[in-house]
């Protein structure tokens, strides 16, 4: 083991953005920012019809008289984008027309990895100031701060890490809204949960719906549509469980690539949207009966490693539906991976919903053994089964657990008779700390198996894609 320390289907919509509220120093600079920002509104901006409707919910939730501030619409407030009506759901049946990740007529092998760029250590970092003010209470440095704001995508970079997390915003728009039109109040009330609860789970879908939108209106016109999905519960405890698991890989993808935007501005908006996402995963935690921050930092990981866990769920999308580049792994299986909905034998070791349960039994223990099987690659994933897994990686060696602020690699002993092309094994949960007193292997990580075991950190780790035989899965280590 090693242990690296690092770190409405196809509506138009329009932008929705404002005229922000700020001083300048000059009238002329701050009427010029207006009239970009204006025209930016413009370039953005297309009819709406205004057709968005609501799945139905739980009549307890939806007749809830206690609400956050008014929602009410105010001749000011800019239309949003939603789903369409009802929704379908259910796996795909058909043939795919179009296979294969989107890509460039050229390709090339692999990303080189340079060295730290020039100075990037040479800073004294001993509290004083080393170079002249820009302005009174203003230390020198920084980026963006003296430039009128676009906020729109700037790269195929941002443009497909973007396209992304709306893939993964529309998903949980929906989500959350079956979930409360599949069960009855007496199933929610059996599991816990009651007319309040509902009404969060509704809230946290019109959250959805302005995170969507948000992210259609940096886009632009060509900005993906909801499509239909597939989920893998059937009673309310599954519904929760799966909502905890989806927004962490749906947080985490957004926390691998947003330092890496070309689009500063982008990347603002995105982390008060993802902020309020981190919200609704602790919350479904909470709502799973497990203790709702068990880590110290949250864990980021490459948007193909998002989009593996993400693109099962998918069953099919919308004709002329944008595609992405990003790569799909084989699946990978935990067989050992804890079942949180499972109550314990120990009766002190509540799984109800609580705002906290200090858990006398682990999920998860240092030494245990984890069994692990995948797949093959080369078969059809995502929607419209219009995906193909595949793999770069030599002969599987090692697990990589990801977690908060550190990427460790256990050795993978595999099942005998399989040889190269085996495509089962075990490992040991290896035993260490992010810092003392911080337990890494906890809360809802990830794993994958490994052909090597690069020493990577949270700001390069998209580096371990050339890497992985099969993965990522969602470990349940708390």
């Amino acid at each position: 083991m090693r242990h690296e320390s690092g770190s409405q289907l196809g509506y138009p919509f329009v932008a929705s953005f404002k005229t922000p509220s700020f001083k300048m120093s000059t009238a002329p600079y701050y009427e010029l920012c207006i009239v970009l920002f204006a025209l930016l509104s413009v370039a953005l901006a297309v009819p709406q019809a205004d057709t968005s409707t609501s799945s139905p919910v739980s009549s307890s939730a939806a007749s809830n008289s206690t609400t956050p501030a008014s929602s009410s619409a105010s001749p000011t407030a800019a239309p949003t984008r939603s789903q369409p009506s009802p929704v379908t759901h259910g796996s795909f049946s058909g043939t795919p027309t179009t296979t294969g990740a989107l890509s460039a007529t050229q390709v090339g092998s692999s990303i080189s990895v340079g060295g730290p760029e020039p100075g990037a250590t040479t800073y004294p970092s001993d509290g004083d100031l080393h170079d002249a003010q820009p302005a009174p209470y203003a230390p020198a440095g920084g980026v963006g701060l003296n430039t009128t704001p676009v906020y729109n995508v700037k790269s195929d970079f941002d443009y497909q890490s973007l396209a992304l997390g709306l893939y993964q915003e529309w998903i949980e728009l929906d989500l959350f809204r079956f979930g409360l039109s599949q069960f009855n109040t007496s199933d929610f009330e059996a599991a816990g949960l009651c007319s309040e609860d509902l009404y969060l789970i509704e809230f946290m879908a019109e959250q959805e719906i302005g995170h969507a939108t948000m992210l259609s209106n940096l886009l632009g016109g060509s900005a993906p549509a909801p499509c239909t999905y597939n989920y893998p519960f059937a009673d309310v405890r599954g519904f929760v469980d799966f909502c905890q698991k989806l927004t962490r890989f749906g947080e985490s993808g957004v926390y691998g690539f947003l330092p890496h935007l070309d689009s500063r501005e982008a990347a603002q908006l995105l982390l008060q949207s993802i902020s309020t996402e981190a919200r609704q995963q602790l919350i479904f935690r909470q709502f799973d009966g497990l203790f709702p921050m068990p880590v110290w930092f949250e864990v980021g990981i490459p948007q193909s490693w998002a989009w593996t866990l993400l693109a099962p769920y998918l069953s099919s999308c919308p004709a002329n539906q944008t595609r992405l580049v990003w790569q799909n792994f084989p699946a990978l299986n935990v067989s050992t991976s804890s079942n949180v909905s499972v109550c314990a034998t120990d009766n002190s070791d509540e799984t109800t919903p609580a705002i906290t349960h200090n858990r006398s039994i682990p999920l998860s223990q240092p030494g245990q053994r984890v069994n692990l099987t995948w797949d093959s690659p080369g078969r059809p994933v995502g929607p419209n089964n219009s995906y193909t897994t595949s793999t770069s990686a030599g002969r599987p060696a090692y697990v990589a657990w990801v977690t908060q602020l550190n990427v460790t690699y256990s050795a993978l002993t595999l099942d005998s008779g399989g040889g190269n092309a085996s495509t089962s094994g075990y490992t040991i949960q290896p035993d260490f700390q992010t810092y003392a007193g911080d337990p890494a292997v906890n809360g809802t990580m990830f794993v994958a198996v490994t052909d090597d075991d690069p020493v990577l950190t949270p700001f390069n780790l998209s580096l371990i894609n050339a890497h992985v035989v099969a993965g990522p899965v969602l470990y349940q280590a708390g």
